[in-house]
């Protein structure tokens, strides 16, 4: 084979660091944003917060914080005698960053670039907990006189208590592992179980119930007939087969409604006070208010950083100097551009798909879930005129606060389902009408599912049983037994 040379010309996106980071700025969710944010203000000299300073300034001018950091950016000092550099380094920078490219298969790092110690802070501050379950009852147990054997003996109970409140052992493996007699522990277990939360030690649902209802007043009416239904006849309370409650405990319908309103007071599993996952507070993006018979979208100030170039150390900058000092000045100027480049355009991006996402769900703002309209990735790509990877990163972990609530941008998008009217509906619209006619269902005779396809398919919604499952599933709803009630 002859070997020979030949010219190709082609185009080719460069993945540049500042490319890099813009992509990367887009993608970050509001907590991760202010912890790069700060991570750039403590590493680059030439940048600065703008929050005390030009308070007045920023009160002034009415333009959006997004183009105050643009305008401060081009606003930069000019060069005097000799002062700042030839502005090469200023002059690549473009006016719209290309954030919208395939980037997965090139950048797959963390969504954070801040130094070691500041995330190992952040990680331990999200994953910060409240009083545990067992320190509150060590804490209620230390004020319990008790001899010190009864004390080891007390904390190897709350130690083998699981996070739910049952004990997760027998009394007899620990009497045999602490190498005490049975009674030793029993006697110990009955006093823990007289803790708050009460029930917290028992071994198994009925023990804790009937706890709680031995804690109750003597003169609780109903307090002897629900001690009877939860010791005797809790097999049939779960099943939800009131009829042949009502005949074993001799209760007609009224009273054994009351019976079930006094045991519906109590707590199943008294240690998930404890137990529950911290809250997790949302940080809207966006946020969307009628004005003027219109959806107005606009960009959370609160989230939205004001920053700008530090002019002192800008000035310091001099031409045809090659010295460190100058060069480490003139470097981080650069980058402290590029920074407030991207995050411009990553402000512009969201607030693209943000009204995109608003103009074409108007349904939802007018009517509610159940007048949302299907919609995918690709329909807001193609409107924006950005690809869909550009979509997914834009509407991941960001939230948008509404008159109907606060809602992450990933919930405006869901599939479609083919109805009788030729159009297709949202599969986020069917599971509202899926709670809608549960919510309004009675609940001596809740609703199946095959009476939930009929419903559906009365309003022209054909789907099949299986799916109305799973979406019910999918909401957490249980089935229709399981959702039977006498009150």
């Amino acid at each position: 084979m002859k070997q020979s040379l030949q010219l190709k010309l082609g185009t080719q996106l460069t993945m540049t660091p500042q490319l890099q980071q813009a992509i990367r700025l887009l993608q970050l969710s509001t907590l991760d944003l202010q912890q790069e944010i700060q991570s750039a203000l403590d590493s680059n000299p030439l940048l600065e917060s703008d929050f005390d300073e030009h308070a007045g300034e920023s009160h002034q001018d009415q333009n959006t914080p997004a183009q105050q950091a643009e305008e401060r950016t081009e606003s930069a000092p000019e060069p005097q005698a000799e002062s700042t550099a030839e502005g090469d380094w200023s002059s690549d920078i473009p006016d719209e960053l290309p954030v919208d490219t395939r980037w997965d298969d090139i950048y797959s790092g963390g969504t954070s670039s801040g130094s070691a110690e500041t995330e190992e802070y952040a990680l331990e501050q999200r994953n910060a907990v409240s009083e545990s379950l067992q320190d509150h009852l060590l804490w209620q147990l230390n004020l319990t006189p008790l001899t010190d054997s009864d004390k080891q003996i007390g904390e190897a109970l709350i130690d083998a208590i699981a996070p739910n409140g049952f004990l997760d052992t027998s009394v007899e493996e620990l009497a045999e592992s602490l190498e005490v007699d049975t009674d030793e522990v029993t006697a110990v277990l009955k006093t823990i179980q007289q803790l708050e939360p009460v029930g917290c030690g028992a071994r198994d649902l009925r023990e804790s119930l009937i706890l709680q209802l031995r804690q109750l007043p003597e003169g609780t009416p109903w307090l002897e007939q629900a001690l009877t239904v939860v010791g005797q006849h809790l097999d049939l309370l779960g099943k939800r087969d009131f009829r042949q409650l009502s005949r074993r405990t001799r209760l007609n319908e009224t009273q054994l409604g009351e019976v079930m309103r006094l045991i519906q007071t109590l707590t199943p599993y008294p240690g998930e006070v404890f137990g529950g996952e911290e809250p997790q507070y949302v940080v809207p993006d966006v946020i969307v208010t009628r004005k003027q018979d219109r959806w107005v979208v606009e960009l959370n100030p609160e989230t939205t950083p004001k920053l700008r170039i530090n002019d002192t150390y800008a000035s310091l900058i001099k031409r045809a100097d090659n010295s460190s000092e100058n060069n480490y000045l003139r470097d981080n100027l650069q980058e402290a551009r590029w920074f407030l480049k991207s995050l411009q355009s990553r402000h512009e991006t969201l607030l693209k798909v943000a009204s995109s996402i608003v103009e074409k769900q108007q349904g939802f703002f007018e009517q509610g879930p159940e007048a949302m309209k299907p919609m995918v990735l690709a329909n807001i790509a193609e409107t924006i005129g950005m690809h869909e990877s550009t979509i997914s990163r834009v509407t991941t972990q960001k939230y948008m606060l509404t008159p109907r609530g606060v809602f992450e941008l990933k919930y405006f998008f869901s599939s479609h389902v083919s109805t009788d009217s030729g159009e297709d509906a949202s599969s986020t619209a069917i599971r509202a009408l899926i709670r809608k006619l549960i919510d309004g269902e009675q609940p001596r005779k809740p609703l199946s599912d095959n009476k939930i396809t009929q419903e559906l398919d009365s309003q022209g919604i054909k789907v099949a049983r299986r799916t109305v499952a799973k979406y019910r599933e999918s909401m957490g709803i249980p089935s229709s037994s399981e959702r039977k009630r006498l009150v």
